[in-house]
């Protein structure tokens, strides 16, 4: 059997023109197994009174995602009033979700947000604004609130894009208003029992820990009604060669020491909660692509696939690098870039999407230009297997860009069945909500 490796993960490349056969490409492929290994992997994680996981929806938000997610005993962080909506949908009680939002409700909205609340929802204040106009149906409704904090500190992002607790970005109450937001607390009657602070995704484990220190002085300082704090997701996930990823471990032994110092001093237990996505998902997804054409230019030889940007689109987003492995059309694996696998007989290839876009491929440096890929050289109607791809690529790509249609997804149950989990879109769903209007 052929396997070829993405992260941890393994791909049966004999699968891949199985699955083109019975449900074409580009199609999005994802891993039970590998979902519920990362899980329980995080819910191992040390910790010293007890130890909550959240997923954060937004990596991957597809039902089927996040019934094995939550059937593993993972939790959920929503990011959107309607990711919480779209859960619940999938059978996944209010009572199992945090919002942590930018969105300040009003009408319709509002009353739905309250009804959430009601059934159970924690709601994590992120700014003044929103505890204004939750601080009086809270106490009302002897409703407990989470409160975001922003450090004002240096974030610990992979890059700018994603840094979430640098002067430069906006998430939370920032720390300077922090006395102000818990005095009026104080005066309503109202408590937070967790505090929160996420700033980053991708980054160095060091910042990480340099949050954990943070967040437990300013909860020491400003939270005394605190039984919980939650560092945030973010953790680092190796997709490419040489990349280093989170050591769960290490870092839980390292909040676990530093919450147990903060009972000896305070007399508090907390509980520890995180929030990753990218950890739960990425390794699990690939991405099928068939390739269509092959162009030479003076400078490049290019590989045109049947999906690009509008599937991916962290490549031209991040200048993230994803993992290339080519399958021909009878399952035989010719090279596997994260195996570095073969060593020789490699051609330098572009490997560009459909998209009116000069963007549109799965490597491009800082500058934009696109970087080739040195793969055996492969012919047309054989496939483009692009790894890494759980998290970020169908919950984020522009869809619908250039008209093309969203494709379907396909999971490998942990038996080794494909099951077909979302349908390619079909050409009415473009133009369903668009208005015949007369001019």
């Amino acid at each position: 059997m052929t396997m070829t490796h993405f992260g941890p993960t393994k791909l049966d490349a004999t699968l891949i023109p199985k699955i083109a056969r019975q449900w074409g490409t580009p199609v999005y492929l994802h891993d039970q197994e590998y979902i519920e290994n990362s899980c329980q992997q995080l819910l191992s994680m040390p910790n010293p009174y007890g130890l909550h996981v959240r997923y954060a929806m937004k990596a991957n938000s597809d039902r089927t995602v996040l019934r094995v997610v939550t059937n593993k005993g993972l939790d959920l962080d929503c990011s959107s009033l309607d990711e919480a909506a779209r859960a619940h949908a999938a059978g996944i009680p209010y009572s199992r979700m945090m919002l942590t939002t930018q969105e300040v409700p009003t009408g319709a909205e509002r009353a739905e947000l309250e009804e959430m609340i009601r059934a159970g929802l924690k709601y994590n204040v992120c700014s003044m604004q929103q505890f204004q106009l939750v601080a009086d149906f809270a106490r009302k409704n002897k409703v407990d609130l989470s409160i975001r904090v922003h450090p004002g500190a240096a974030g610990g992002g992979e890059s700018a894009t994603r840094d979430t607790g640098s002067e430069y970005s906006c998430f939370g109450v920032h720390l300077n208003d922090v006395p102000t937001v818990k005095a009026l607390a104080d005066e309503k009657g109202l408590r937070f029992t967790q505090v929160h602070v996420h700033i980053g995704s991708g980054g160095d484990p060091e910042k990480w820990r340099e949050n954990i220190d943070r967040e437990l002085g300013f909860v020491k300082a400003y939270f005394p009604d605190a039984t919980t704090v939650s560092f945030g997701g973010g953790l680092k996930v190796a997709r490419m060669p040489g990349e280093k990823q989170a050591d769960i471990a290490s870092l839980g032994a390292y909040a676990k020491q530093r919450i147990e110092e903060f009972k000896a001093a305070t007399g508090r237990e907390l509980q520890m909660e995180i929030e990753p996505g990218t950890f739960v998902v990425a390794n699990s997804g690939h991405i099928v692509t068939r390739i269509i054409d092959k162009k030479l230019t003076n400078e490049m030889n290019f590989l045109i696939v049947d999906g690009g940007m509008e599937l991916l689109t962290r490549p031209l987003l991040y200048g993230s690098e994803h993992p290339i492995a080519i399958v021909r059309q009878d399952g035989t694996l010719l090279s596997s870039e994260y195996d570095q696998k073969p060593t020789t007989g490699l051609k330098s290839f572009g490997i560009v999407g459909r998209c009116c876009e000069s963007g549109d491929s799965v490597r491009l440096d800082k500058e934009g230009n696109i970087v080739p890929v040195l793969i055996v050289e492969p012919e047309i109607g054989d496939y483009v297997v692009i790894g890494g791809t759980g998290a970020y690529s169908e919950s984020m790509s522009p869809e619908n860009y250039n008209s093309h249609r969203k494709p379907g997804a396909v999971m490998k149950t942990r038996n080794g069945e494909l099951v077909l989990i979302r349908k390619k879109q079909v050409r009415e769903q473009l133009v369903q909500n668009e208005l015949d209007v007369k001019l």
